[in-house]
């Protein structure tokens, strides 16, 4: 049987750890060529070396950094399929007006604008291409806000709503872009989603909310991004899929 992603070229950013190095491992063992993206080089030259990759330092707020990024991947590859946007960060829980104006920025710039530079860089080649693929990892938050993340969700809200509109203006040259929308998952940034000590007593606060009564696993994420890279998703965009365990219901 064919590997579902067989030859298909793919930049996974935040691949060092967490969703994304799940996201990048899933996606070389269905026959992609992987760039693993992240701001930890040495990391994510781990994750690389694991699954038969490159790796490539980049700091997706940048748009310098996003061009070189492309570069090095045409020329290691030679073109590009998928494109996961993964990376991203979050404000410690705490009241919105807390947050202070450096979290705020930052926020935006790696979870919003981060999608703006990868569009500007990508969309012209997958143009001239006739097709390609943006898989977004928003979160259930960007659909039901969560106390004390006010502005993490706005920009999670933001990254459903500029990827359903890419989705709608892309359409005509076959560019699909899909999102997933994961619950709070045990990855390194879960403390600072809890806004308090990780826990067995807290994880319980936190998994009353979710009906199948677990926290969402990297892995769930990964088979999600897998499906909606491939060709079995080839008449899917604009779709947002909730990897949730019925948190949003």
């Amino acid at each position: 049987m064919t590997p579902r992603l067989h030859n298909k070229v793919a930049v996974v950013t935040g691949a060092a750890s967490g969703f994304g190095a799940s996201i990048a491992e899933r996606f070389a063992q269905e026959g992609a060529r992987v760039v693993v993206v992240d701001l930890n080089l040495e990391k994510g030259q781990e994750v690389a070396s694991r699954i038969g990759g490159v790796a490539c330092r980049c700091d997706v707020s940048s748009s310098a950094d996003i061009e070189q990024l492309l570069q090095f991947t045409l020329a290691q590859f030679g073109r590009l399929d998928i494109v996961v946007n993964n990376a991203g960060t979050t404000h410690p829980n705490k009241p919105a007006g807390e947050v202070t104006e450096a979290e705020f920025d930052r926020l935006y710039q790696v979870n919003v604008k981060s999608l703006f530079h990868m569009n500007r860089h990508v969309t012209p080649l997958f143009r001239q291409q006739c097709g390609g693929v943006f898989v977004n990892v928003a979160s259930t938050t960007g659909v039901r806000p969560g106390p004390g993340l006010c502005w993490y969700s706005a920009s999670k809200g933001a990254v459903i709503t500029a990827s359903k509109g890419l989705a709608l203006e892309l359409a005509k040259d076959q560019i699909r872009v899909c999102v997933i929308n994961p619950m709070i998952g045990e990855t390194p940034l879960m403390e600072q989603f809890m806004g308090m000590p990780d826990t067995p007593e807290n994880r319980q606060k936190f998994l009353a909310r979710i009906p199948l009564g677990r926290f969402t696993q990297p892995l769930d994420v990964a088979h999600a991004a897998v499906y909606l890279a491939s060709d079995e998703a080839a008449f899917l965009t604009g779709v947002c899929l909730d990897v949730d365990g019925g948190r949003n219901i």
